[in-house]
């Protein structure tokens, strides 16, 4: 008998609605942080909007769910916002504590986790 098929990273993480909380959560824990929100000074809210929208399709297709991303790739999207290493591990702290927050289960979290570890060439400018 064949095995069933794994659930995708979308399926596992609760779908649309749950990738759009988590979402809403550690951009609000970022635009609140005092070394990183800077990095939203002088946005419209309608500009910050579209950057939500844009980072919710970003994430429910990477993890395998319906939505096609039409945003840049991530270096062109942060190329010259001088984002450090230190940003970087604030950023994690953050993604860490959303993912906390909602209770992800560790498998679910250790793969989003190395999903965005994967991203920090890209966007990182300063080590």
């Amino acid at each position: 008998m064949a095995q069933a098929a794994e659930k995708s990273l979308y399926e596992r993480l609760g779908g649309y609605e749950a990738i759009c909380a988590a979402t809403d959560d550690v951009l609000g824990r970022l635009m609140n942080d005092p070394q990183l929100k800077d990095y939203w000074k002088g946005a419209s809210n309608d500009n910050k909007r579209r950057a939500r929208q844009l980072l919710v399709d970003f994430m429910v297709e990477s993890a395998g769910g319906p939505a096609f991303y039409i945003g840049r790739d991530m270096k062109t999207s942060h190329v010259g916002m001088q984002i450090s290493g230190s940003d970087w591990d604030v950023f994690m702290r953050h993604a860490t504590a959303t993912l906390d927050h909602f209770d992800v289960p560790a498998k679910e979290k250790e793969e989003v986790l190395a999903f965005f570890s994967s991203l920090k060439g890209d966007i990182v400018d300063k080590l």
